[in-house]
């Protein structure tokens, strides 16, 4: 492969931030990217849907990692704070629960531990502490081998833990679940449900989960934002940084096809019958879309598709301008059913919505918890998590019905009451979310993390298929949106790397590289 007197040419299929991210990188490196969209707008899964007259965030509510983005646009020649304006959150979220008992629990580590002793007594504070130091390790332990590697491997994890190898991966606490290892720490069960729900930020159940999944709560005590005109100003950032560098950007483009000849990618084609030649093709998608032949037969091959039955949650969502009167909203809150277990054996093994679901509300005009409550329509975002079934088996009317009387219904006895007018509330279920990220069933996050080798076993960037590439939230380093945009960058460097070993092509010089290795000293430092 030769590109005597012109650049390598890209197409990134899909332009959520995975994709967005690649497009930027591979640009300012020297290669020509096109980035097709199917939707109307870029953001992917970092959607905002319009109702009454005002945006509502109905996909990601909450930005971590905040490093992922400052190395991503000073590689690209701008900075963070020049694209996008971030507020951080003084309370990561309110939890209460059924009893009428209710939590703040805040970035601040002191205050949680002073919030949390108020709440269940000092000897629940003092596990809360060493809660904090194991998932600080935990974290410290992985950054650099498993979210700053673009392939990581169990013997490359094993060697990163130093002298004692595979028994130093007990320090990750991979050999047991999320549920068991909060037990260590937390006898209120309350205080296990509150933490054990991280495990869905992953898209997975917090009683099959690996405990190293325990590690988010030490992300989101790290810092957590708001991003000024929703999360969607986020990709919009990115799209505007893309096209600066010279990205084409088209929107309402669906990719039909991917074309190869001779064992090797030679571009796509579209859903209107026309082609573009390409190098190479980055495909930021669920990963089942390839797998399950809908880019032909070729590109199924490249790939190993998930199993249906390894899928992660999805969720039933409602966007609203809603009335809510009792206690005073702050950004994000969580309302816990009263029967955990069983809300993630209806999840999982029944493959139902549960009977009492835990409901999520991200409150889009709330954010001081000196705020008051009102009883002016709010913009707020309801959230419960559904199983995968928008492919197979989708979702009838009733069941959708009864699942947002169970909702509303949680909500008032945990001291809530909600009222949405039909005329400014857009609903989203798994069957939605199947047509619009088609492979995945609905499933938000890829394939589930069950295991704790579930992991390491995620596609990365490359496949069996020379021109063909992987980003995305079902790739490593895995799902979320810093975790998201890592893997595009990710596919970014496999990209350059592989052209230039095989073209003589080199990539241009730049500033920065894939800025990964400012995780710990920005995150733990």
């Amino acid at each position: 492969m030769a590109f005597p007197g012109r650049s390598p040419r890209a197409v990134v299929i899909g332009g959520g931030v995975g994709g967005l991210a690649c497009a930027i990188d591979l640009q300012r490196r020297g290669v020509e990217v096109c980035l097709l969209e199917r939707a109307a707008v870029v953001g992917g899964k970092m959607r905002q849907v319009e109702v009454g007259g005002r945006g509502i965030d109905a996909g990601p509510t909450v930005l971590t990692m905040r490093w992922v983005f400052e190395g991503l646009f000073a590689d690209a020649g701008t900075s963070l704070d020049e694209q996008v304006r971030l507020s951080p959150l003084e309370v990561l979220a309110r939890h209460a629960w059924q009893d009428g008992s209710r939590l703040d629990l805040y970035a601040d580590r002191e205050r949680s531990a002073a919030a949390i002793e108020a709440f269940a007594g000092p000897a629940e504070a003092r596990g809360f502490g060493e809660f904090c130091a194991h998932t600080e390790a935990i974290y410290r332990h992985v950054s650099e081998p498993f979210i700053g590697a673009a392939r990581p491997t169990l013997p490359s994890l094993a060697a990163s833990l130093g002298l004692g190898g595979l028994r130093n991966l007990f320090k990750i606490d991979f050999h047991r679940s999320m549920w068991k290892a909060l037990g260590d720490f937390f006898k209120d069960p309350r205080l296990r449900q509150m933490f054990g729900r991280y495990a869905t930020y992953y898209g997975s159940d917090p009683f099959t989960a690996p405990a190293t999944l325990n590690l988010i709560a030490h992300v989101e005590q790290t810092g957590v934002w708001t991003v000024d005109g929703g999360m969607i100003g986020m990709a919009q950032a990115m799209a505007r940084v893309a096209a600066g560098l010279g990205v084409e950007i088209r929107c309402d483009a669906e990719v039909a096809s991917i074309a190869t000849l001779g064992g090797k990618v030679r571009g796509v084609v579209l859903a209107d019958g026309s082609a573009l030649a390409a190098d190479v093709v980055i495909f930021n998608g669920d990963v089942a879309a390839l797998g399950d032949g809908r880019f032909g037969p070729v590109i199924a091959g490249a790939v190993k598709a998930p199993p249906v039955a390894r899928r992660s949650l999805s969720a039933v969502t409602w966007a609203s301008l809603a009335r809510v009167r009792g206690w005073p909203l702050l950004r994000h809150n969580v309302c816990f059913s009263r029967d955990y277990a069983g809300e993630f054996a209806a999840l999982g093994a029944a493959g139902r919505l549960p009977d009492e679901p835990t409901v999520y509300i991200c409150a889009q005009d709330r954010s001081d918890p000196a705020e008051p409550a009102t009883e002016d329509p709010q913009r707020v975002l309801i959230l419960v998590n559904a199983p995968p079934r928008g492919g197979q088996g989708r979702f009838t009317v009733p069941e959708i019905d009864a699942c947002q009387r169970a909702t509303l219904q949680l909500l008032q006895r945990c001291g809530l009451e909600v009222t949405m007018d039909p005329s400014t509330t857009s609903l989203t279920t798994p069957n939605e979310f199947a047509a619009m990220f088609p492979g995945s069933g609905g499933a938000l996050y890829g394939s589930a993390t069950q295991g704790w080798t579930d992991s390491l076993t995620r596609h990365a960037a490359r496949t069996k298929l020379k021109g063909l590439y992987l980003a995305g939230g079902s790739v490593h380093p895995g799902a979320g949106v810093p975790m998201a945009t890592l893997s595009g960058r990710y596919a970014a460097r496999s990209v350059c790397e592989d052209l230039a070993s095989t073209a003589g092509w080199r990539p241009a010089d730049t500033a920065g590289g894939t800025s990964t290795r400012s995780a710990t000293t920005v995150v733990t430092g």
